[in-house]
C-alpha cells in the first residue's frame, strides 16, 4: 500500500495531465477521480475541491524549481554560469514535468484569496532571484532592461510544452544549453550594442 505522500504525488501528478488536457474550468471532480482511480472521498481527504488541488500543483511545482534553481545557482561560479545553470535547470525540470508547465502557464489566474497569494509570492521569489542575477552579470543594465529581459527568458523557456517533445532528437540538457547560449549571447549583444 502507498503512503500518503506518494497517494498525494499521485493525485497531483494525475490532476495535472487532466488539467493541461481539458483545461481546470472543464475539468470536474468525477473526471479527476476517474484519473487517479481514487473516490470523491478519497480526493477531498487530500484536498478541499478543484481549486485546493489547483493549488496545490502550482504551489508545489512553484516550491520545487524554485529550490532547484537556488541549489544549481549556488553551485555555479561567476554571474553568467549561475544565469546558465538558473536557465538549464529550468528547463530540465519543466520537461519532466510537461503538464504541471502548461497548468503554470494557463490556469495561474484561476486561484482566488488566500491560495492566489501564496502562490504568486513563491513565483515573485523566483523573478526575483532571476532579476538578481542579471543585476550580477550586469549591473550598469536599467532595471526596467532587466526585468524585461527576465521575463522575455521565462517565455522562452515556458513556451516549450508546446512543442518541445521530450522523447525527440534533443534532449532538454541540450535545450537548456541552446537557451542559455541564445538568452546570454543575445543579452550580451544587446548590451553591446546599446552602448555602442
Amino acid at each position: 500500500m502507498r503512503s500518503y505522500d506518494e497517494r498525494l504525488d499521485h493525485l497531483v501528478a494525475q490532476a495535472a495531465r487532466v488539467f493541461a488536457d481539458k483545461g481546470y474550468h472543464s475539468t470536474t471532480m468525477r473526471d479527476l477521480a476517474a484519473a487517479t482511480g481514487m473516490s470523491l472521498a478519497g480526493m477531498y481527504y487530500y484536498v478541499r475541491g478543484k481549486e485546493g488541488l489547483l493549488e496545490l500543483i502550482q504551489e508545489r511545482c512553484f516550491t520545487r524549481v524554485l529550490e532547484g534553481a537556488q541549489a544549481a545557482v549556488a553551485a555555479a561560479g561567476d554571474p553568467l554560469d549561475r544565469v546558465q545553470a538558473l536557465i538549464r535547470h529550468h528547463v530540465a525540470f519543466f520537461a519532466s514535468h510537461m503538464p504541471e508547465m502548461k497548468v503554470l502557464s494557463h490556469e495561474a489566474s484561476a486561484l482566488s484569496g488566500d491560495g492566489r497569494r501564496r502562490v504568486n509570492a513563491i513565483k515573485r521569489r523566483y523573478v526575483d532571484l532571476l532579476e538578481g542575477l542579471l543585476r550580477d552579470a550586469a549591473p550598469d543594465e536599467p532595471a526596467a532592461e532587466r526585468s524585461a529581459a527576465a521575463y522575455a527568458l521565462f517565455g522562452m523557456m515556458n513556451w516549450i510544452y508546446n512543442w518541445y517533445d521530450p522523447a525527440g532528437p534533443l534532449d532538454s540538457q541540450r535545450l537548456g544549453d541552446l537557451m542559455a547560449r541564445l538568452f546570454i549571447g543575445g543579452f550580451a549583444e544587446a548590451r553591446t550594442l546599446q552602448g555602442g
